[in-house]
């Protein structure tokens, strides 16, 4: 059944937000989706500070990146709005006395982000600490009069610039991040701070627990690639600023923690420098930097791990589509399953060492992102928040995993979600949804967004389904590293592979199947409407990549791509990178292709965009589509663009899956909006 609150035909979405629960999930409520974005507990765990992603209505005419806001519930449920209205609230933390939750934000005259504190117990928001720059991070000492926070340099005058001479000398005017160390004069209440130098561009640091040393994540240059491929851990003397030791690791580096004792540190991070995910767990020496890995065997990538003691970590990890959560000892590195009951996939994880709890947000196949909390003894999860009633109320369609087995033998897993009205014996199109990365994974929680169809899409009568190809997270550094050397290989013929499967199953209708993807997931959508455009009747591609020769030239992460993807430059082999280009199939392209590209894109240049859809209009063998977002970059903050993306995903797909096909439709948009809106 076509669904008329999709607005593709030109009917105006007013009053039919009454039929909405009827129906199903629509794209109007994707626009109106809230969700847990930061955990935070309290250190002796009675309360979670949380911040709430609010969208703002672009069917009201409003626009902009969602309002973050703060909140605070307690173990019983109970939650109260701290911060809320306009505002974005980030970079949540609790004083070390349990006594003020303190965040980043902007707000009033602030010329900067700046560094606020609230009361728990009640007041308004006072400022602590306004810098000349942007505070990007910040981490309390155990004192309440001392905490360090991270900002760039301030840029340096321009002389002659207000007459014209704006010339930008592209990355030989880096602005290097740097660490502050600030302290308060209880006489005046004020705030003051000291930059601590250091070579190379700061992008993290943590105290130690007694105060006298910091653990600092720096790499030469402040530059994208750097911050992939280049940090290291720091030890650094929180007086003088002299390094004592330097952590021995090399490739991704995700989060690191000290241990209660101040010997070790523990950190989440690439095996080596070629390992695409920053999955793997390892304790370091303090003192000499000596790092070792913690479960070689251990197949989930860890996302969050927490000191429970000097010897034991509590984590969390992505383990295929669904979430491991366990305790390990750093000596024999033995594992020790929780097995929580009922347990949603998490994303977050915070602990209080005191009262042994666990905060995290996580979701599930009918619930947006969520606040959880555990007790490690009692092995069961309680959900504490409810930011989207109104989804109780909306059908939602069947979601499970499934697996498959590739034509090489490799079982391949992902998530399928089933037409709402799904009836057993029918076929039905197919949307194949494939994520970026390809270092990431589609797990078996709420899977649907403006630019993942999900639960929309399952409403107007197609199967969505997410595979979790090769090269994906959660299944191990082998499964992992899988697809590299192999450009759009083995890796995409999983994509195929997964159509065959679901056709075997009587499932879909093999002549009806889109797709559709972000990113990496866009170089396959415009894989597969090119290389493999027989089997695909349309696609819709998202800051995807068409060409990965002048991709080379045009990417803020060259080094990346080649060290965790390509594993060689295209002056090693430049055949390889052109037969492994969508750009080299345009001749054979048979399937319709709606390209949408934000205009500020850094990590895939809109040139990919524009490359591809110049040369199949010049060819015209195919219906061929260029949408811009400006302002936006690589994927859509604005609530406006990310509306309009959603009405022209499912119409294209409606247009050559269930409808006439042919021709494009109108490349005009009907909103939904009041005339005097418009004006």
């Amino acid at each position: 059944m076509k669904l008329v609150s999709f607005n593709l035909f030109g009917m105006l979405l007013g009053g039919l937000t009454a039929l909405a629960a009827d129906l199903g999930y629509t794209l109007e409520h994707a626009a109106k989706m809230k969700g847990v974005i930061e955990v935070v507990i309290s250190p002796d765990g009675r309360q979670i500070a949380y911040t709430l992603g609010v969208p703002l209505d672009p069917i009201k005419g409003e626009n902009g990146a969602s309002w973050r806001e703060l909140h605070v519930v307690n173990q019983q449920g109970q939650s109260r709005p701290f911060v809320a209205g306009k505002v974005s609230v980030g970079h949540v933390a609790w004083s070390p006395n349990g006594e003020m939750i303190t965040y980043l934000a902007k707000r009033g005259d602030d010329k900067n982000t700046a560094l606020y504190g609230i009361p728990l117990n009640g007041g308004e928001s006072k400022r602590l600490l306004e810098h000349h720059t942007n505070i990007s991070s910040f981490h309390w000492s155990s004192r309440d009069d001392r905490f360090l926070f991270i900002a760039t340099e301030k840029a340096k005058d321009s002389k002659g610039k207000d007459k014209g001479f704006d010339a930008e000398v592209y990355e030989e005017e880096p602005r290097f991040g740097q660490i502050w160390i600030a302290q308060s004069h209880k006489e005046s209440g004020e705030w003051s701070a000291e930059v601590l130098k250091m070579e190379g561009s700061v992008f993290g640091a943590r105290w130690s627990p007694d105060d006298k040393r910091l653990a600092v994540a720096v790499a030469p240059q402040p530059f994208i690639d750097y911050f992939y491929m280049y940090q290291k851990v720091h030890v650094v003397d929180a007086s003088t600023g002299e390094i004592t030791a330097v952590v021995d690791h090399r490739g991704k580096l995700g989060p690191f923690r000290w241990s209660p004792n101040g010997r070790s540190i523990a950190l989440i991070g690439g095996a080596h420098l070629n390992d695409p995910s920053p999955g793997r767990l390892f304790v370091a020496d303090a003192s000499t930097g000596a790092a070792r890995r913690i479960g070689t065997e251990y197949l989930p990538d860890f996302s969050a791990a927490e000191w429970m003691n000097d010897e034991s970590l509590v984590f969390i990890a992505d383990d295929g589509c669904v979430t491991d959560y366990g305790q390990v000892d750093i000596t024999s590195g033995e594992f020790t399953k929780i097995g929580f009951r009922e347990a949603p996939v998490m994303d977050l994880m915070s602990y209080s060492a005191e009262s042994q709890r666990i905060a995290f947000s996580g979701s599930t196949a009918t619930n947006g992102s969520e606040v959880y909390s555990a007790r490690l003894d009692r092995r069961r999860v309680r959900r504490l928040t409810d930011s989207n009633p109104w989804l109780g109320e909306v059908n939602l369609a069947r979601q499970e995993v499934i697996q498959y087995e590739a034509r090489d033998g490799v079982s391949v897993e992902g998530v399928l979600i089933y037409p709402l009205n799904y009836e057993r014996g029918s076929r039905y199109p197919l949307i194949l949804a494939v994520h970026g990365g390809p270092e990431s994974r589609v797990a078996d929680g709420w899977i649907t967004s403006y630019s993942r169809p999900g639960q929309f899409a399952a409403n107007a009568g197609y199967f969505v389904f997410y595979p979790n190809y090769r090269g994906s997270t959660g299944r191990g550094l082998e499964y992992a590293m899988s697809h590299q050397g192999d450009y759009a290989g083995k890796e995409f013929d999983d994509l195929v592979d997964a159509i065959d499967y679901l056709d075997r199953e009587g499932l879909i209708d093999p002549k009806k199947v889109g797709v559709t993807g972000g990113s990496y997931g866009g170089y396959a959508s415009a894989w597969c409407a090119t290389k493999h455009s027989e089997r695909f009747a349309a696609s819709v591609m998202f800051v995807g990549i068409s060409d990965l020769i002048s991709k080379q030239g045009t990417t803020d992460i060259p080094d990346e791509m080649y060290l965790v993807h390509a594993r060689k430059r295209p002056w090693d082999d430049w055949q390889f990178f052109l037969e492994r280009s969508p750009i080299y199939y345009v001749e054979q392209a048979q399937t319709p292709i709606l390209i949408l590209h934000g205009k500020e894109d850094p990590r895939v240049h809109p040139s990919q965009s524009l490359e591809l859809y110049r040369t199949l209009k010049t060819i015209g063998n195919v219906p061929t589509r260029l949408v811009w977002y400006p302002g936006e970059g690589h994927g859509n903050r604005k609530a406006a663009a990310r509306y309009d993306y959603s009405l022209r995903l499912m119409r294209w797909m409606d247009h050559y899956l269930k409808g006439p096909g042919g021709e494009p439709p109108a490349h005009e948009l009907d909103y939904g909006l009041d005339d005097e809106e418009t004006d």
